[in-house]
């Protein structure tokens, strides 16, 4: 596994307010490939080096992950809202001379790139977005199938110090639950692979960090989504959308048009599809996904 990232390079960014990790390798056209829970820029071992074929790609850790920084929190939660996470994946591009670049997010790195292409449209060419709805849509449709398939939704969204009690205390069964609960095999992530997520849960601060980003979830980020709403404000560029076949979006809001209806409502222009793998479908299925990215963002 940390053979996919040999021809990547590791920096470190400071944003001023945060110092983020990520990896930069490959050329072509930008592409920002951002991760969810619990996983790092480390999820994307197996579709990076298929991407940077035709792609230049950075793949960071969002703060509070991996080996990027832990800043302070607030009252209200937003150091970890996903405009403050979205702002700094802007900065780091800026950093990089990319004023106009493609995004993909898994999990909750999609809800940082399409927070990030809500707050500066003109800086995000395409949009892709793996088996998530918006924020806002998530919660006005919640019911007690997300509160026991998407446990940490509601678990981490609590106050402290509980769920960072969690974590820290019970990392390996949390991620081992994560992971082999949601629709994927455990044999596609490797040992190491694990281990890195698990070492992440267990460092104090870094559970503090991701908690913070669940309430967020739960607070202001929902409030981000309410104002744009009623501005009227959509994603002007393309959308792509790909969710895990039989898993919670197939099959929840099949009623309102299933996630490109949903998705409709929040973007001009959306397409997608669903695709077997499971929640985790970029390590299950690497070749697809990739392949469904690299359509998608070049030309025709």
């Amino acid at each position: 596994m940390t053979d996919a990232f040999a021809a990547f390079e590791s920096h470190i960014f400071d944003t001023g307010t945060v110092q983020i990790h990520y990896r930069r390798g490959g050329s072509g056209p930008p592409v920002l490939l951002l991760h969810g829970f619990p996983e790092t820029h480390l999820m994307w071992h197996r579709i990076a080096p298929l991407l940077a074929r035709d792609f230049t790609l950075i793949c960071p850790d969002l703060r509070g992950y991996g080996d990027s920084g832990c800043p302070d929190s607030a009252p209200d939660h937003g150091p970890y809202s996903k405009r403050a996470l979205a702002g700094d994946m802007l900065a780091l591009m800026q950093s990089l001379d990319f004023t106009l670049f493609a995004i993909a997010g898994h999990d909750r790195g999609g809800r940082v790139a399409y927070r990030l292409a809500l707050d500066h449209p003109g800086r995000v060419s395409h949009i892709a977005v793996l088996d998530i709805l918006p924020t806002l849509t998530v919660w006005d449709r919640a019911d007690a199938r997300l509160a026991r398939a998407f446990w940490p939704w509601t678990l981490l969204a609590q106050e402290p110090p509980l769920p960072e009690t969690v974590l820290t205390a019970c990392a390996g069964a949390v991620v081992d639950a994560a992971l082999a609960g949601w629709g994927s095999v455990p044999s596609v992530f490797p040992p190491e692979l694990r281990a890195a997520y698990i070492a992440q849960l267990k460092h104090p601060a870094h559970a503090h960090a991701i908690c913070e980003e669940y309430r967020a979830a739960a607070t202001l980020d929902v409030a981000h989504d309410e104002n744009d709403r009623r501005a009227g404000k959509q994603i002007g560029c393309p959308l792509l959308c790909l969710w895990a076949k039989d898993g919670p979006l197939d099959a929840w809001y099949a009623a309102a048009g299933g996630p490109l209806a949903l998705w409709r409502d929040w973007a001009k222009d959306v397409r997608g599809m669903a695709v077997p793998g499971g929640h985790f479908f970029p390590e299950a299925l690497p070749e697809e996904t990739a392949r469904q990215l690299r359509d998608f963002l070049l030309p025709a």
